[in-house]
This record gives C-alpha cells, structure tokens and sequence, in this order.
C-alpha cells in the first residue's frame, strides 16, 4: 500500500518550464550594485556628527551666554553661585532681583565693586568683566 506518487506534468513546447507564462508577473530583476547607497549612508552620517557637535558646542554657547548688561539694566539672576543663570529684564517686570550699578571689564576681580554690592563675573569670547549688581527694592 504504498502512495504513488503523481505523473510529472507533460511539457509544453509552446511555453518552455524556463519561459513566464504570459500575463503572470514576472520575477523581479536582480538589485544594482549598491554603491550610491553607501555613499548617501555616508554623508548621512557625516551630516549627523557635524550637526551633534553643533548642537553639543553650538546651542550650549548661545543659551548659556552671558548677559551683556550696561548700568541702569535689570537682570533676574538664578541658579547656584558657581553656575549662575542671568537674564535682562524689565525694571519693572516683577521677575527682576538686580539692577546693574556698573560694569567693570577687563576683570574677572569681584572686590572691584564697592563692598555691599553683590558681584557677577561673566566671559564672553575673550572679554571678561564683572556686572556690580544691588537687589531691586519692590
């Protein structure tokens, strides 16, 4: 009782088994090299890091700037006193706790501002001063 197994199909000379059968979709063609593809990849990378190291150094360098005030301007100062986050305001925005009495430049040196006054010094570039700062009374 063993199965048989069935008759091969008998061939047709009008459509070799090798040859589509016309209205059936045929196989697709082989890949091209991918060599394009590589490159784009590369640059794609590429164009990754610059932009990282951009933002990494970039954006840092913009948002933690220091204030350029000048005598007279309000600032809101945060933060801890080794990394203190200063931004210009209104005198009269309620947000403002200083206003500038002066600015002393080419120095890092807080003792330049008369004793009482809180001091602030800031870099930009290569300019350093220091901002002599007194509380905004409310």
């Amino acid at each position: 009782m063993s199965a048989s197994t069935p008759p091969a199909a008998p061939k047709d000379p009008y459509f070799p088994q090798e040859q589509p059968v016309p209205g059936m979709a045929s196989a697709p063609a082989p890949a091209a090299p991918a060599k394009k593809g590589k490159v784009k990849k590369f640059l794609g990378i590429v164009a990754l890091l610059v932009a990282a190291v951009a933002v990494k150094f970039g954006i840092a360098y913009v948002f933690n700037s220091p204030v350029h005030a000048e005598a007279g301007d309000c600032v809101r100062v945060t933060g801890s006193e080794n990394n203190p986050d200063v931004d210009t305001k209104d005198c009269t925005d309620k947000d403002a706790n200083y206003k500038v009495l002066k600015v002393v430049k080419d120095t890092f040196d807080v003792n330049a501002c008369t004793v009482g006054e809180a001091a602030l010094a800031q870099e930009w570039d290569a300019e350093k001063f220091v901002l002599c700062l007194d509380p905004v009374k409310k």
